[in-house]
C-alpha cells in the first residue's frame, strides 16, 4: 500500500514538474517574440513572473501573451509606472483611506487590495489613476513567484452613489488592470452595493472579460450565506468590519506611509533613485 501511495505521488510530482517546464518553453518563447532588444531595455519587468502573468491571462497563448505585453511595454515607456513612488501620490494621506494595500493576507495567503469608493476623492481623475497604478505596480511586483493570481480585491460600496464613480474611470481602471496588469486578480469582492448599483454594472460588465467577471463576487454584511463566504476567505480578526470582519482599529497612516516607502527603496522607486 505504501508502495502504490509511493508511486501516486512519483507520478504526481512528475506530472506538475512537466506542466513547469511546458510553462517555463512558453516563457522563453514569449520572451523572444518580444525581442532581444525590448527584453535587455525592461529586464526588471520582463521578468519570469510578468510574463507567467500574461500568458496565464491569455489561456497561455504565446501569441495573444506576445501582443499584449507588446502594447504594454509601450505604455511603461510612456507612463513610467516603475518610477512612481508614495511622495508622488497627490494627496495621499487622505487617498489612501480610498485605496490600500492590506496588512494582512487571506487565508490561502493572497495579497488583499481594499478601495471605499464612496469615500470622496480630493484628487483629480488623472491623479486617482497614478495611485491605481501605484498600486498595481507594487501587487504585481509582489506577486513576482507566484504560480497562481495571487490578488483579493476587496471593494466597500456602502454610500455609493452613481456620481462616486464616473464611467470613464471605471472603464480606464478596468482597461488597465486586465491589459497591463492581467494574471493578477484572484477575486474581486463587491461588498454591500446599493441596488442602484445594478443599473451601474450591467454598463460596466460589457468592458470586463469573461473570466474577470467570473471572478467578481457579490457580498452583503447581512447575509448568513455572505459571512460564511468571507469567513471561509479570511481571518475575521483581521479583517475590516465594514467587510464582516471584527477588526475595528483605525487606519495607521504613519505605518502605512513607512511600508509603502519601504517597498519604493525595494523595487528602487524611491526619490533618491531618480
Amino acid at each position: 500500500m505504501s508502495y502504490l501511495l509511493k508511486a501516486m505521488n512519483r507520478a504526481a510530482q512528475e506530472k506538475a514538474d512537466q506542466k513547469l517546464d511546458e510553462q517555463q518553453e512558453k516563457i522563453n518563447e514569449v520572451r523572444d517574440l518580444v525581442g532581444g532588444s525590448v527584453a535587455a531595455e525592461m529586464a526588471s519587468f520582463l521578468s519570469d513572473g510578468t510574463i507567467r502573468r500574461f500568458l496565464r491571462a491569455r489561456n497561455w497563448s504565446t501569441e495573444q501573451a506576445t501582443k499584449a505585453l507588446r502594447e504594454t511595454v509601450k505604455w511603461r515607456r510612456q507612463y513610467r509606472p516603475d518610477t512612481i513612488c508614495w511622495e508622488d501620490i497627490a494627496e495621499r494621506e487622505d487617498e489612501a483611506r480610498r485605496v490600500y494595500i492590506a496588512d494582512y493576507c487571506d487565508r490561502d495567503g493572497r495579497i488583499v487590495f481594499v478601495s471605499k469608493p464612496s469615500i470622496k476623492s480630493k484628487t483629480s481623475g488623472k491623479e486617482q489613476m497614478k495611485q491605481l497604478v501605484y498600486n498595481l505596480e507594487i501587487l504585481a511586483n509582489s506577486s513576482e513567484g507566484e504560480q497562481e493570481e495571487s490578488v483579493v480585491w476587496l471593494t466597500d460600496f456602502r454610500g455609493w452613489v452613481l456620481t462616486t464613480t464616473p464611467l470613464s474611470m471605471a472603464r480606464e481602471s478596468i482597461y488597465i488592470v486586465q491589459n497591463h496588469y492581467p494574471g493578477l486578480m484572484a477575486l474581486a469582492i463587491l461588498s454591500n452595493p446599493p441596488r442602484i448599483f445594478e443599473s451601474f454594472w450591467k454598463i460596466a460588465r460589457h468592458f470586463i472579460e469573461a473570466r474577470m467577471k467570473e471572478k467578481a463576487k457579490f457580498v452583503y454584511t447581512s447575509s448568513p450565506e455572505s459571512h460564511r463566504i468571507v469567513a471561509d476567505m479570511f481571518d475575521l480578526d483581521k479583517l475590516e468590519s465594514a467587510f464582516g470582519g471584527r477588526n475595528t482599529v483605525a487606519f495607521d497612516m504613519d505605518k502605512y506611509a513607512a511600508r509603502m516607502k519601504r517597498g519604493d527603496q525595494a523595487r528602487g522607486a524611491s526619490n533618491g533613485s531618480k
